[in-house]
């Protein structure tokens, strides 16, 4: 398997990714085809996952995480998303959602909002994008407007993973419409408040196993302690960790480009042609070779990323150059796996045009490759 590596890991991280490795090949892997054509996964599914600790792996066990590093989590993702993209995508956000929790929330509100997400009890979702607001935070439409002790939220938002499973929310919103990107604000709430609706549940090309909705939110009220951080603090909340997020996709499209790559390795072991298996046809067998090493290249540039952040480095170079390179990578090695197999790779028999489903989306969320281009140019620009 090309996820065998032989890169050190502590015993945490090793045991991080064998215990996910094994979960993916019982309970993900055997029914990963039939989710993507009812374009769903079963909640207690994947609540299960959350029960061994993957909804919470760098959340503090004093809050029912795992308390592990950044690397643990890139090792699950990655296993993750060998298994499924759509399930990985679920787990990612509930994560997202408790480190926003995490790094900004009081004691109590960690106690009410991260707890039970990091628990495993429930999922947690975010919402920041919108129809006409995607990379603009300065386009947001979304309004909260204060009523005594409660604030009042109005607005629409878009392309959100787990709109629909997850039990809490943070809910990004325009305080100050005056003050542009710095009168955003962050609220958290559940899901089952009155004024959170789901829209509508898109259907995909790939990463169909989850919902990904359209939130309608209507007059919710919010009271003034479910704020996150200060009014205004909502751009450096929604900033803080997106090189975390933007790494994690790149540990996505690693997974399933591994997955791509092992299907391909082992149908070209198998399949003959001209009285030999193709593998020992040295046209199938150079791009095997090629597509594992850009699998290794990119998995080594989202590890190094995920040491820097442990060091406590600034990596939004890094990061973007991970993302950027990664989700580039899957899209190629997917392409390539369906060529090893030919007719065949193009039909649902084998799950090589799902991962090539699966794939196309790395280079649009947690911003698009063009933004990510922008972010290394300023780095470079910036001498960094």
């Amino acid at each position: 398997m090309t996820g065998l590596s032989a890169e050190r890991f502590t015993a945490e991280q090793a045991a991080i990714r064998d215990m996910t490795r094994d979960v993916v090949q019982r309970e993900v892997i055997p029914y990963a085809a039939q989710w993507d054509r009812d374009e769903t996964v079963p909640l207690e599914t994947v609540l299960r996952l959350g029960a061994l600790g993957l909804f919470g792996v760098c959340a503090p066990v004093e809050w029912g995480g795992a308390g592990a590093d950044f690397l643990a989590y890139m090792l699950m993702t990655e296993e993750l998303a060998y298994g499924d993209a759509g399930i990985c995508n679920m787990v990612n956000a509930a994560n997202s959602f408790g480190a926003k929790v995490r790094d900004s929330g009081t004691p109590e509100q960690k106690k009410r909002f991260l707890q039970p997400v990091a628990s495993g009890e429930a999922l947690g979702c975010l919402l920041m994008t919108e129809p006409h607001a995607g990379s603009d935070a300065a386009a947001m439409r979304t309004r909260a407007v204060k009523h005594g002790d409660r604030w009042v939220l109005n607005g629409t938002k878009c392309f959100i993973t787990s709109g629909q499973s997850a039990g809490y929310a943070v809910i990004f919103a325009v305080t100050d419409p005056e003050a542009g990107k710095r009168g955003l604000s962050a609220f958290l709430t559940r899901t089952d408040r009155p004024g959170y609706r789901v829209a509508r549940q898109e259907t995909k090309l790939g990463h169909r196993s989850n919902d990904t909705c359209q939130i309608a939110i209507e007059d919710l009220e919010v009271p003034a302690g479910d704020l996150l951080g200060q009014p205004g603090d909502g751009l450096r909340i929604a900033l803080a960790a997106m090189d975390s997020t933007r790494v994690a996709a790149a540990a996505q499209a690693i997974g399933v480009a591994r997955a791509a790559h092992d299907a391909a390795l082992a149908y070209a072991r198998e399949r003959q042609a001209f009285g030999k298996p193709i593998l020992e046809h040295q046209a199938v067998a150079f791009r095997l070779a090629e597509m594992a090493t850009e699998i290794e290249v990119a998995r080594q540039m989202c590890h190094h990323v995920a040491r820097l952040k442990s060091a406590g480095v600034r990596c939004v170079k890094e990061a973007s150059m991970a993302k950027l390179y990664a989700s580039q990578m899957s899209e190629r090695v997917c392409s390539a796996a369906i060529q090893v197999h030919g007719g065949y790779g193009y039909v649902n028999d084998f799950p090589v045009e799902k991962y090539y489903r699966d794939a196309r989306v790395f280079q649009i969320y947690d911003g698009t490759n063009e933004v990510q281009k922008i972010l290394i140019s300023r780095e470079l620009a910036a001498g960094r």
